[in-house]
């Protein structure tokens, strides 16, 4: 619709309808409302070339319903190409999400076996070390030992100076 043309318009009723002209046609409700289907022009009075002629604002011919057609036509073309496009968009955004999880799914078990085998290289360690401090300990008590042997073994021995 340009912005010139009305379609229709809802009037209130004046007490006297005789006022109106034959433009107007009238349907009587309870709320004493008047459909207007035109309205007169206040450029009426200026004579177009042709008498028959109707001012272009007004005129409710093929060409404007054919043009008023392709634009709704047009207008339904790009919602429908939009429709399209913001799918296949989120069908791309789905398949970057779904790929990132898998990725991070991947990491994670990469991260847990990574986990269990420094777990298992620690514990290995770990027991190393505890044996590392046995045989220590042992090897300085059997140290001690033999220091006390050597030193009562001097102190007993007569050939020693």
């Amino acid at each position: 619709m340009q912005p010139g043309e009305i379609a229709s318009l809802h009037y209130l009723l004046s007490s006297n309808p005789s006022l109106y002209t034959s433009q107007f046609i009238m349907s009587h409700d309870s709320t004493n409302m008047m459909h207007l289907n035109q309205f007169s022009n206040p450029l009426s009075k200026f004579k177009y070339p042709s008498q028959d002629m109707n001012p272009p604002s007004l005129s409710s011919n093929s060409t404007s319903d054919e043009a008023e057609d392709q634009q709704l036509s047009l207008i339904n073309e790009r919602k429908q190409r939009r429709m399209i496009s913001n799918r296949e968009s989120a069908r791309r955004s789905r398949m970057r999400k779904q790929k990132h999880l898998d990725e991070l799914w991947s990491q994670v078990l990469w991260l847990r076996n990574e986990n269990h085998q420094l777990i298992d290289r620690l514990n290995q360690v770990s027991e190393c070390h505890d044996r590392a401090l046995q045989e220590n300990a042992q090897l300085k008590e059997e140290a001690s030992e033999l220091r006390q042997m050597l030193t009562d073994f001097q102190l007993h021995n007569p050939y020693l100076p």
